[in-house]
């Protein structure tokens, strides 16, 4: 049934703001007669073993963890796995199993991190029981964080410390596309709960940028270590990290230097634009625009966000015009209220953040500029990729 020696093995949780060791994950593993480790993984989602055998083993393995943690600076927190299948199990009132092996080793709570994994269970329930480990001193993590639409309840209901990203989730993310953006909202959304963030899954220097990106207060994964026996020393990763953390600045400075070199073009661009409009000449009088590669239309609205101008798009056979929005009204989208309330006095260009356009599907960003007294806002939409 249950073949070998359970014990610990430790994964570190790398603090992105110093590269150094804050934490570890205990894992499971049986050593074989061979010496070889072996993950207990398995025999947890296998519905064929016992209850009472995996509540033997998961004590034993945290009891090893628990152990060794007196080994590990005493800065360090241990992260610990707990199934709500089990918090169900529970009677009302009956002392919490983990909090009297936390005793019983002798381990201060506030070096503890109860890690909330799977998505069943009741909220209630877990709610309970999550205040007691809190009462004591601990904190609450709750795993594989944008799985399910139920995690989104369980944020609500128990107000976790942390959060770990789901793994693959984060690592579609970091690949770009829609989950990119699903992963950042799950990240702003946890910086407003005051939750620090855990980028758990992290293989390749791509997917340290995202977690970076993504404000990430710890990093996990085989970039910097598998879980193994033995504990890591607190500076082990420290040098490998600030290279990586390094490059990652390095990429996100170029980026804003090929922005301040797009918004000086941009300033030439609206000047030309302004002028044809201010002229009120015809389309065929409109300037060639091939040094702008990344305009995708401009078009124009009153002061009040109504469109109204046809979209006019550069194409390669020259312009077109799309009279399909002129009418409608853009003083709800953030880039507007911003240009109202930054631009419109000193009437300067106002640059929006990325957003993804719903129409094109193109990550795109949106240049503003009041003219004509302020009476008229020229609007320029600019594909982003090249960002």
């Amino acid at each position: 049934m249950i073949d070998g020696q359970p014990l610990a093995c430790f994964q570190p949780f790398i603090d992105t703001a110093t590269g150094r060791i804050a934490g570890v994950e205990a894992l499971g593993r049986l050593r074989q007669g061979n010496g070889q480790l072996k993950s207990v993984g398995p025999l947890f989602s296998d519905p064929r073993t016992p209850f009472s055998a995996l509540r033997r083993l998961d004590r034993l393995v945290r009891a090893d963890a628990l152990r060794r943690l007196h080994e590990a600076p005493a800065d360090w927190f241990l992260s610990l796995n707990i199934s709500p299948r089990w918090i169900s199990r529970l009677r009302p009132g009956q002392p919490l199993p983990s909090l009297k092996q936390l005793h019983q080793h002798q381990v201060d709570p506030r070096r503890v991190v109860f890690e909330i994994t799977e998505l069943g269970g009741d909220n209630q329930r877990l709610a309970e029981v999550v205040a007691r480990y809190r009462q004591a001193g601990a904190r609450i993590a709750i795993d594989d964080f944008g799985a399910g639409y139920s995690q989104l309840d369980r944020v609500l209901a128990l107000q976790p410390d942390i959060l770990k990203l789901d793994m693959r989730l984060f690592q579609a993310a970091a690949r770009g596309g829609p989950s990119g953006d699903v992963v950042r909202a799950l990240a702003q959304m946890a910086e407003k709960t005051g939750c620090w963030i855990i980028a758990e899954g992290v293989e390749t220097e791509s997917e340290l940028s995202f977690a970076l990106e993504c404000g990430s207060r710890y990093v996990q994964g085989f970039l910097f270590a598998q879980a193994q026996e033995p504990l890591f020393a607190s500076d082990a990763f420290v040098q490998p990290f600030a290279r990586l953390r390094q490059r990652y600045v390095q990429h996100k400075l170029d980026e804003r230097l090929r922005l301040m070199r797009m918004r000086q073009q941009l300033v030439q661009l609206m000047s030309l634009l302004q002028a044809w409009a201010q002229a009120q000449a015809p389309i065929s009088q409109l300037p060639e625009v091939e040094a702008f590669p990344w305009l995708l239309r401009f078009y124009q609205c009153d002061r009040h966000g109504t469109q109204l101008t046809p979209n006019l798009e550069w194409r390669p056979n020259g312009w077109q015009a799309d009279n399909s929005y002129v009418g409608h009204n853009w003083s709800w989208r953030p880039y507007f209220y911003h240009l109202l309330a930054e631009g419109w006095e000193e009437r300067r260009l106002i640059l929006s953040s990325t957003y993804r356009d719903a129409t094109s599907n193109q990550y795109c960003l949106t240049a503003g500029q009041f003219f004509a007294n302020g009476q008229r806002l020229l609007l320029i939409d600019i594909d982003a990729a090249g960002l």
